[in-house]
């Protein structure tokens, strides 16, 4: 299964599947393409050491530096999704990997790659998902409701955010005197086992 890994940072569980890959003659994915909707993003860097074909879809470079600025949240979204659609297609990939990417996708590309779309959530769904609920928001969000364990997810994307399919589920315990970031760093080496596995779930809901 040949697979876009779509990234906005530091690029860890893009890592975790390269390594993954490169650490395992039976893999059945291969990384085609690593796709970033900021140019900063550290993951450009692992992808390119790799030897792994980047590109940039974000709005600036889509839409042009005065466009951009007026756009709407949505025009954006809907933008970076075509132009997502777009690269992942010229690559070849069967379908799309979301490792810490943070536009939502709209439009064709959910039609396009229909059941074949897996995101990772650092949080057990179905709580704490959903609009606005990413990084160290949903570790906060998790403290503040005094929940006694929390974790990761990978699950198929649908149209909604964070509503689709739960194909792996990784748990760790909140222990009493966590931080968003002591609970990050628990959940961390989690969310690079549940990458791997869902995509290798994935490879073969599709083969």
């Amino acid at each position: 299964m040949k697979i876009a890994v779509f990234v906005s940072g530091g690029g860890t569980n893009l890592q975790a599947l390269i390594d993954y890959e490169r650490q395992n003659s039976d893999c059945p994915y291969k990384i085609v393409l690593v796709l970033s909707d900021t140019k900063s993003a550290f993951a450009l860097e692992r992808a390119k050491n790799a030897g792994i074909p980047t590109k940039i879809c974000s709005p600036f470079s889509i839409l042009g530096s005065e466009r951009a600025k007026i756009a709407s949240k949505e025009e954006k979204r809907e933008a970076v999704s075509d132009a997502a659609l777009d690269a992942a297609k010229s690559y070849g990939a069967d379908a799309i990997v979301l490792a810490g990417w943070l536009t939502v996708l709209s439009g064709k590309i959910i039609e396009a790659f229909s059941g074949k779309i897996v995101n990772l959530h650092p949080a057990l769904l179905p709580k704490f998902g959903g609009v606005g609920m990413w990084g160290h928001f949903v570790h906060e969000a998790v403290l503040a409701a005094h929940e006694t364990e929390s974790g990761c997810t990978v699950h198929l994307v649908d149209a909604g955010c964070d509503t689709g399919k739960i194909l792996v589920q990784k748990k760790v315990p909140v222990l009493p005197n966590d931080t968003p970031d002591s609970l990050y760093a628990r959940i961390a080496p989690k969310e690079h086992e549940a990458m791997v596995e869902g995509v290798c779930i994935l490879a073969k809901m599709i083969s």
